[in-house]
């Protein structure tokens, strides 16, 4: 993992926050711990959770993350105080969690106000997914790329622009006016 890991997506939540030290981010799907490390270098005080045992394990184990801020176990089971966390981040989760829309408002009780959610997700009509499908698919094979094979649950949705609007209608805060 280097330094810049996450460091775009970090840049983006201190300039819309505005950011001073110490404020508290969640990692959502945290994995090995990764975004929170780097968050944590960034100067977040940063917390998450992680539903896959391995990956837990390993972020424990060999990334060194504190078991009092790195949970273990699926989003539903989890709880925050309201109005806890400055940064949220969904970072290549999304596709994975049973309800996305359901996931995302109780990650916006998690949120202070004004505070930012990052959500990142595999493009649904990604040229290179694309191209590799169809390689599959002519070698007569049913792999598809854009199933996860690491751990279940694999990628339950794709998202483009419109599935992600569609997925937002779903939600209590949707707003109904388009930016300009």
């Amino acid at each position: 993992m280097g330094p810049e890991y996450f460091a775009d997506q970090i840049i983006t939540a201190k300039q819309l926050l505005p950011f001073t030290e110490g404020m508290s981010a969640l990692d959502i799907g945290a994995g090995l711990g990764k975004g929170m490390i780097s968050l944590e270098k960034a100067g977040f005080d940063t917390y998450g959770f992680e539903p896959s045992e391995p990956f837990y394990a390993r972020a424990i184990d060999k990334m060194g993350l504190d078991r009092s801020k790195l949970r273990y176990g699926m989003i539903e089971e989890m709880e925050y105080d309201e109005e806890r966390f400055d940064f949220i981040t969904f970072g290549a989760v999304l596709e994975h969690l049973y309800h996305p829309a359901e996931s995302i408002e109780l990650a916006l009780r998690w949120l202070k106000p004004n505070g930012v959610v990052h959500i990142e997700v595999p493009y649904s009509n990604h040229l290179i997914s694309r191209i590799t499908n169809l390689v599959y698919k002519l070698k007569g094979t049913s792999f598809v790329t854009n199933t996860s094979p690491m751990h279940s649950p694999f990628h339950l949705y794709e998202f483009g622009l419109k599935s992600f609007e569609e997925l937002g209608k779903k939600t209590s805060i949707y707003c109904r006016e388009k930016p300009a």
